[in-house]
């Protein structure tokens, strides 16, 4: 059984997916790469075969029709042998500590295990403006296991995305979350759902993933958001009913998952209201009202008793103020 498992969802992917997995096979043997076809109409698929017929014993090349990056995880996850598992996409790439990451993934294995391991990620934007480290030290106790309990309130733009995050795979199974086909935005989905089941955690302070922004088309770009924003209201959606906050037992792990659930709010609201449009607001309202029916507590605890509130004042002057608040908020903290 290999250690880890990295699944490449990769889309017409050919002019950058070879520096990606390069970065992958610094892992050696104890990785194992699955590179995802998601039905490209390029060079991908004969990319992908090639690194495969060239390592057959570390990657391994899966051709789908195209379902999205979501359903690129989805077969990743029935494919692994690892027990271990993460998501590198195919324009971003692993630093020269993914050998040290990988020895201390072992060293945690062999003392029972984590069912999460975490690392910092690092913006490079492709001009070059604005590049920086997403770093969780002042939040998690770093080099050792520990449990939610031993956690610290995180910073409003510290948010454990997909690039900081290595599940156990069997927790993976053992949640048996399936990602939707051709949604956007779902990795908020995989990373939320699966979050409550974990308790045993690990931190490395290190920037190991180098997460690429500005590359035209990437789902993060504003106009591209704005298009999309109703992937984003539906990721929010899955996020919200996945579990009730309330059957969190322990208190600073829902504390978390409470922060981590404003801020995908928070994003739905803006990119909704971004758009100006009454029709974008009937969708953001209707978002907000199949939440209510899964969990009214906490549905108006979000909408009507935090910072959200604000942002959700109905008509022209509420669309004009979240849209000041995220042109002030991207001005200060460069995010796409």
């Amino acid at each position: 059984m290999k250690l880890l498992t990295i699944v490449v969802p990769c889309y017409n992917s050919q002019d950058y997916m070879g520096k990606c997995i390069d970065s992958l096979l610094a892992g050696g043997e104890r990785v194992e790469i699955i590179v995802i076809d998601d039905g490209s109409k390029d060079n991908t698929a004969a990319i992908a075969d090639d690194y495969a017929a060239r390592y057959p014993t570390m990657v391994k090349a899966v051709h789908q029709p195209n379902g999205g990056h979501g359903e690129g995880i989805n077969q990743g996850l029935r494919h692994a042998t690892g027990k271990y598992f993460k998501t590198v996409d195919s324009d971003d790439a692993l630093s020269a500590d993914f050998p040290r990451f990988l020895d201390l993934l072992e060293a945690c294995d062999r003392q029972g295990g984590v069912d999460l391991f975490l690392t910092n990620y690092f913006y490079t934007h492709t001009d070059g403006v604005g590049d920086r480290s997403i770093i969780f030290s002042n939040a998690l106790p770093a080099g050792r296991i520990f449990t939610w309990d031993e956690t610290r309130p995180f910073r409003v733009d510290q948010i454990l995305m997909i690039h900081a995050c290595t599940f156990r795979t069997a927790l993976l199974r053992e949640r048996g979350i399936e990602l939707p086909k051709k949604l956007f935005y779902e990795d908020n989905y995989y990373v939320y759902g699966n979050l409550a089941g974990v308790k045993r955690l690990y931190y490395m302070n290190s920037d190991l993933y180098r997460y690429t922004i500005g590359r035209e088309g990437q789902s993060v770009q504003e106009d591209v958001m704005k298009r999309r924003y109703q992937h984003q209201l539906r990721a929010t959606e899955l996020c919200f009913t996945a579990f009730h906050l309330d059957a969190i037992q322990s208190r600073k792990q829902r504390a978390y998952l409470k922060h981590e659930m404003f801020i995908m709010f928070g994003i739905s609201v803006i990119y909704a209201r971004l758009n100006q449009t009454e029709e974008a607001d009937a969708n953001l309202d209707a978002m907000w009202q199949t939440c209510r029916d899964y969990d009214p507590k906490w549905a108006d605890y979000f909408r009507k008793r935090t910072a959200l509130a604000l942002l959700g004042v109905p008509g022209k002057a509420g669309r004009t103020f979240a849209v000041g608040t995220y042109r002030l908020a991207h001005r200060v903290v460069r995010f796409n």
